[in-house]
């Protein structure tokens, strides 16, 4: 071989010269390796992200579809019956109810005379409020037909008793002739 003539050099190892030009070794057992751990990181990589949407999905995230799930608005009427059975109030709820349809229950006459003030949960009392004595002594011969009928309406036991109020007085009134701290025309008795 003379020194003009091209010959492998230190890069080429000889036979490994094609046509189209220098060709690509195979790749080696740690070139393997590192190809391997590429792709299986690429997988690893796709399954998380698909595992990731899963999770938001179930969390109500990313998820859009036509089907109703937990995430979409409820109804008022069904948000506050859902809300009352959570807090124990069906009780009150259903005696607020009879309260706004006292007029039903008693009838007119009555309703217009007497009106349902307040119900004490604790001792299944409604008491009822009159406006005149008159009204008040009717309404305690009433009594009995009148828990009968809303224990009917609200469930047994729901209301144990009645108690009747007779008209609320007038507020005093002091003249200008009063003494301060005086407790009225009592006090001067003892």
């Amino acid at each position: 071989m003379s020194a003009d003539a091209p010959g492998p050099g230190p890069e080429e190892p000889s036979g490994e010269r094609g046509a189209s030009g220098p060709r690509r070794p195979e790749p080696s057992g740690v070139d393997l390796a590192r190809v391997a751990l590429r792709a299986a990181r690429e997988a690893a990589r796709a399954r998380g992200d698909a595992a990731q949407q899963r999770k938001q999905a179930r969390r109500g995230g990313l998820r859009s579809g036509a089907r109703a799930d937990g995430r979409d608005p409820m109804a008022l009427g069904s948000a506050i019956n859902r809300l009352i059975t959570e807090r124990g109030w069906e009780t009150p709820a259903a005696v607020g109810g009879v309260m706004g349809r006292w007029p039903e229950i008693v009838g007119e006459d009555v309703a217009k005379h007497c009106v349902p003030e307040r119900y004490d949960e604790d001792e299944r009392v409604l008491v009822v409020r009159c406006d005149s004595t008159a009204w008040a002594t009717n309404l305690r011969l009433l009594a009995p037909t009148l828990v009968a009928r809303l224990n009917e309406d609200l469930g047994h036991g729901s209301v144990r008793m009645i108690k009747v109020l007779g008209p609320g007085g007038a507020g005093r009134r002091y003249g200008p002739l009063r003494a301060p701290g005086s407790q009225g025309p009592g006090d001067t008795y003892g």
